[in-house]
């Protein structure tokens, strides 16, 4: 068990491609429905058929007169996360007044690709070659420049755009920082929001995760890399676990847990959504791509946070597994469970929930707690979208298809990166 003090979840943000708010989001995905869209046109590449865009929506209303200024500067994955981050705050119904700024944790979970590119400068570019893009002279780029490119373009590009804004917003001077390692980083900003509040360096604590990965640079590298589906069966390509998987299908969004102690959340009457036992973080192994035919790049993480939990495996109603749909990465995913989880397979189901929203890079960690806390509160062990046959190798391990009902309070949540690191999160959920 988590030594020192109860970390409980009493607030949670969501926005998707799949909803606006964790209601609608977790509404969507027991209807077993996606938010992932198709342009199917003959010239567009395979890779960039299928991608999961957040609807159009009131972004950024409601703010006080100071932070109007700043949040202009806010990139799209940025604006994402903090709205998620408002709907945590709004949720937990978190009067902070007593709480000292200095003791008010935020943590940031980032990755995002919005403004990776030089689409800021083509039109000064596309000036100074005088549009034939065969010679450029310098003296017209530069005039150009100075009136055509947004001279906060830095800004919006920078790893922790989002933090200046959100933490000035909720007044959070305590302990902090951004991360930046694309999937592990949400169960990582998890994580470190925990510790802070369970070693006393705060009394409460924000996790945001946010991420946009379906602009174009990003897009052709991660196909460059081999991880992205070719989309042959439309929105229903990603296909986690199963034999016919080709990579996964990327989005957008932001997610946000609020915690505190749960004698804090008593004391006002606070509803807890779950409560935090265990966490693992660890690289698996060097190799530059971290997924190795043989490799179990999870079995690290997931038996650390096991281990803190201190629960008998069948407690566990389900896994929540990465799900990243490429061959090596399911693969080695599956190993790492049938590896820790053996005694126990027949009862335990493994799940992924990437194809109701897209891979949302640092913010589907926190997006998959919090449908898995729905889940699990509503006695559900959910679905895998598109799942129908495993590998033969991994037969014995019972991946869900459809929902099915579970008693079981616990479920255990897991993510890897290219690199080879990986996280766990292991999560209680109270009794109905």
């Amino acid at each position: 068990m988590m030594a020192g003090r109860e970390i409980v979840i009493t607030g949670a943000g969501l926005v998707t491609p799949l909803g606006i708010g964790v209601q609608e989001n977790w509404e969507r995905m027991k209807r077993m429905e996606t938010g992932i869209t198709c342009n199917c046109g003959p010239e567009t590449l395979p890779f960039l058929r299928c991608r999961g865009y957040v609807r159009a929506f009131d972004m950024l209303q409601d703010l006080p007169e100071k932070l109007r200024g700043q949040v202009k500067f806010l990139n799209r994955g940025s604006i994402l996360g903090f709205e998620a981050a408002r709907e945590a705050y709004v949720h937990a119904g978190a009067e902070m007044s007593d709480v000292p700024q200095g003791r008010r944790a935020l943590f940031i979970a980032g990755g995002d690709s919005t403004q990776v590119g030089c689409s800021f400068m083509h039109e000064a570019l596309n000036n100074a070659t005088s549009g034939q893009w065969l010679e450029l002279d310098p003296a017209k780029l530069n005039e150009s420049s100075l009136y055509t490119v947004n001279p906060f373009f830095l800004l919006e590009s920078i790893l922790n755009n989002l933090f200046s804004s959100l933490s000035a917003f909720l007044e959070c001077m305590g302990p902090n920082t951004s991360l930046g390692n694309d999937s592990p980083c949400g169960g990582n900003a998890v994580e470190l929001a925990a510790r802070s509040i369970e070693n006393g360096s705060a009394d409460v604590a924000l996790a945001v995760g946010c991420g946009n990965w379906i602009t174009e640079i990003p897009l052709y590298e991660m196909a460059g890399l081999g991880i992205l589906s070719n989309c042959s069966d439309g929105v229903n390509s990603f296909r986690p676990f199963d034999r016919r998987h080709d990579g996964f299908i990327p989005g957008e969004g932001g997610a946000a847990l609020f915690l505190e102690t749960a004698e804090r959340a008593k004391r006002r009457g606070a509803k807890v959504l779950g409560t935090l036992r265990g966490f693992g973080n660890c690289l698996a192994h060097p190799d530059i791509l971290g997924l190795g035919v043989g490799r179990e790049v999870s079995a690290g993480s997931m038996r650390m946070a096991l281990e803190e939990a201190g629960r008998d495996q069948k407690d566990y109603a389900f896994i929540c597994g990465h799900g990243s749909a490429s061959a090596s990465g399911d693969a080695s995913e599956l190993r790492s469970i049938s590896r820790l989880f053996s005694p126990a397979m027949s009862t335990i189901a493994v799940c992924g929930l990437k194809p109701h929203t897209g891979h949302l890079g640092a913010a589907s960690d926190i997006a998959e707690i919090i449908l898995c806390l729905k889940a699990v509160s509503e006695g559900i062990v959910p679905g895998t979208m598109n799942f129908d046959e495993p590998e033969d190798d991994f037969r014995e391990i019972m991946i869900s298809k459809a929902h099915r009902a579970t008693e079981r309070l616990h479920f255990i949540a897991t993510s890897y990166g290219v690199a080879g690191q990986s996280s766990a999160v292991a999560v209680e959920v109270p009794a109905a």
